[in-house]
């Protein structure tokens, strides 16, 4: 709900801190005292357009701060952690607009854009009447209210889960008979490939080790001469003979170390170093022994190297990558062989799951239709209390033109509804008059409140064309409404206002230069004095004050 608001250098308000609380709270005033000016604020900082005009005169820049306590509402705090915007248990909203046109908005202390910031908005409050935010208006959110009204949860589950399988399988038999209308060239083309490779039978790593064998084989002729070169120098060489000579100094080492210790780790380096001659050698001849000079060999890998480098060049591919290509080659001929099996398969678990889906989708509309029934009643017997006597309200519950599948199933739910005894239902969207709009949808609310999303209610004008009796039903429908969520209706009646459980009073301060608007949270006694005002005018009579005080009483132990 919405704790707490802030604003700063708008319109005609200089600074202004208001704290809400749960329950009904009524926003009086006198005519163009500011109250539209706090919805205005109220709109900017949950993402309307922002107009450097309500900056307020000899200020570079207006700020509105908008707090919630979103402990107990699940969608928003989910929405925030999948956005990384979370903080605690607490939401808030920034908005900053300057002069020079710029913009910037803020959740929980991060810069975000508007689209972000209305998306947040929608989930926290609804405003009802000639405003924005009227999400009543949406043919989405008119479902889901009947969805939630009717409880429908597990049928809107089944029917996604139908969805989505059904449209898994579209996909696999789209493509699966896509390929078909060209399958019997491309069966050819991959015999034919899948035979030239079954030809060359490469193995695994073939390539490389023909690389290595082809490199010693065309080198080896070096290859034998350095190495016995080598041998001869480590070993064989009356000159050189390092191994001979590494013998002769550890000995002449040996026979002087016992002067001096400090020579034995000499000895020991040179001793380990004469190990590791000798195991060269060893390795040496075996590396010599080993070493062939072969042409035919070395023909006959130079011809293989070539075949795998031309068929690497034909599929344009690395000849490393051949033998998985071969594979892939070798699956999809596979696939396409026994495609008719496939598609046939295919084609029966689609029948299945359209019938299980269309099943799931008549279940569903078939609970909305008989939801749709019992809210007509309900909300036509509430709008005759609302001062709309013979006004009538109906949802229709129809097959989409398109007939296509949905994830929500294929029913379009319109709310219509007409004013006035004898007219045709008209779509709610197309209500001309603001005040019946407003308690139509307060009208809604009422009926649908226990499972509703949105926790603020917001309600302007819906006193609108009403007086006596009605204002004080419509006042008590709201305050009913606040046992549920956080109402606040901006209101001109005295019928109204008494039914709130909190007050507060929209005026202007006239100073010198110019004109601001403050706002103040009434006690019991500035609440009477108030409703009295509203009832009498500017003279306030004791006659007046006793009406309030019952007024209000006749509230509070209703």
């Amino acid at each position: 709900m919405l704790k707490y608001l802030h604003i700063r250098n708008f319109a005609i308000i200089d600074q202004l801190e208001l704290e809400f609380n749960q329950g009904l709270t009524a926003l009086t005033g006198e005519t163009g005292a500011g109250k539209s000016i706090l919805l205005g604020a109220l709109g900017l900082v949950l993402g309307d357009r922002a107009d450097n005009d309500s900056i307020k005169q000899g200020s570079d820049h207006a700020e509105i701060v908008a707090e919630f306590d979103v402990q107990e509402n699940t969608g928003v705090t989910s929405w925030l952690v999948e956005q990384e915007l979370n903080a605690d248990d607490e939401c808030i909203l920034r908005r900053r607009i300057s002069k020079d046109g710029r913009s910037r908005a803020y959740i929980n202390g991060t810069p975000v854009n508007l689209q972000l910031i209305r998306e947040l908005g929608e989930m926290l409050i609804d405003i009802h009447g000639q405003h924005e935010h009227q999400s009543m208006m949406k043919p989405t959110v008119q479902r889901q209210l009947l969805d939630d009204y009717a409880a429908h949860a597990n049928l809107l589950e089944a029917v996604s889960n139908a969805f989505v399988q059904l449209k898994l399988v579209d996909e696999q038999l789209q493509h699966l008979e896509q390929a078909s209308s060209d399958r019997n060239d491309r069966l050819d083309l991959l015999r034919f490939q899948t035979q030239e490779l079954d030809a060359l039978a490469l193995e695994e790593n073939e390539y490389t080790q023909l690389n290595e064998r082809h490199s010693r084989l065309a080198h080896a002729e070096r290859l034998t001469t350095t190495v016995q070169q080598v041998m001869q120098d480590l070993h064989e060489s009356e000159e050189t003979d390092i191994q001979s000579s590494l013998s002769k100094s550890i000995a002449a080492l040996q026979g002087i170390a016992e002067f001096d210790e400090k020579l034995n780790p000499v000895i020991d380096l040179l001793q380990e170093a004469l190990v590791q001659v000798d195991e060269s050698i060893s390795e040496l001849r075996a590396y010599d022994d080993s070493l062939e000079l072969n042409p035919a060999e070395f023909e006959s890998v130079e011809q293989r190297l070539q075949i795998i480098l031309e068929l690497a060049r034909k599929h344009r591919v690395e000849p490393e990558t051949l033998t998985g290509l071969h594979q892939k080659i070798a699956n999809e001929l596979n696939d396409l062989d026994h495609a008719d099996e496939r598609l046939e398969s295919l084609r029966n678990e689609h029948k299945t799951l359209e019938h299980t889906y269309q099943n799931a989708a008549k279940t569903l509309s078939n609970s909305r239709a008989k939801a749709a029934r019992q809210l007509n009643k309900k909300i036509t017997s509430a709008m005759q209390t609302l001062g709309m006597k013979g006004g009538q309200f109906e949802i229709n519950v129809t097959r989409a033109d398109d007939d296509k599948r949905a994830v929500h199933g294929n029913d379009r739910i319109e709310f219509t509804v007409t004013a006035n005894a004898g007219q045709g239902c008209k779509l709610l969207s197309r209500v001309a008059s603001g005040g019946e709009l407003a308690r139509i949808s307060l009208a809604i609310q009422m009926i649908t409140a226990s499972q509703g999303k949105i926790p603020t209610l917001i309600f302007d004008e819906v006193d609108s064309g009403v007086g006596g009796g009605i204002a004080e039903i419509v006042g008590q429908h709201l305050r009913a409404l606040g046992k549920t969520n956080q109402v606040v209706c901006i209101t001109h009646l005295p019928q109204v206002a008494s039914q709130a459980h909190h007050h507060m009073r929209v005026h202007k301060q006239s100073g010198k230069e110019q004109i601001s608007t403050d706002v103040n949270a009434l006690d019991r006694e500035q609440r009477v004095e108030e409703i009295a005002r509203m009832l009498s005018g500017v003279d306030i009579t004791q006659q007046s004050l006793a009406h309030a005080e019952e007024m209000i009483t006749r509230a509070e132990v209703s």
